[in-house]
């Protein structure tokens, strides 16, 4: 019974406590990270094909109403796709999304005020 090791101490149990706890929270966070990129790449995907279904519904309708059967379901197929990519483009680049948005440097850059007279002599 004198042949076994003593116990460690409680400052060598705290230590391993709290090492353990912050090797977790890094396996948490690490994990929340992979989270948010999937949850963007499914947005990007979602953006794609919402507008694709939009535009082919709204062709495939005037079609039908009209009678001019492919034409208006290419023509909105082919702006739905444009408007899917446009949105990606808005996504990807950060730009947000609300009308009348407009980036801190654009706006250091403009003309608001200043006086009409000024605005003149600048550009003319």
């Amino acid at each position: 019974m004198q042949d076994d090791p003593p116990p460690p101490s409680l400052e060598q149990l705290d230590e391993r406590l709290r090492a353990a706890q912050a090797k977790r929270r890094n396996a948490k966070a690490d994990s929340g990270d992979r989270g948010k990129g999937l949850a963007f790449a499914m947005r990007i995907g979602v953006e794609i094909v919402a507008a694709l279904i939009v535009g082919v519904a709204i062709g495939y309708f005037l079609d039908r109403w009209l009678g001019t059967k492919p034409w208006f379901l290419l023509l909105f197929f082919v702006l739905g796709a444009a408007a899917g990519f446009m949105n990606v483009f808005r996504v990807v680049g950060g730009l947000g999304g609300q009308v009348g948005y407009r980036d801190k440097g654009e706006a250091a850059g403009s003309d608001e005020g200043q006086d009409p007279a000024d605005r003149q002599d600048k550009d003319g």
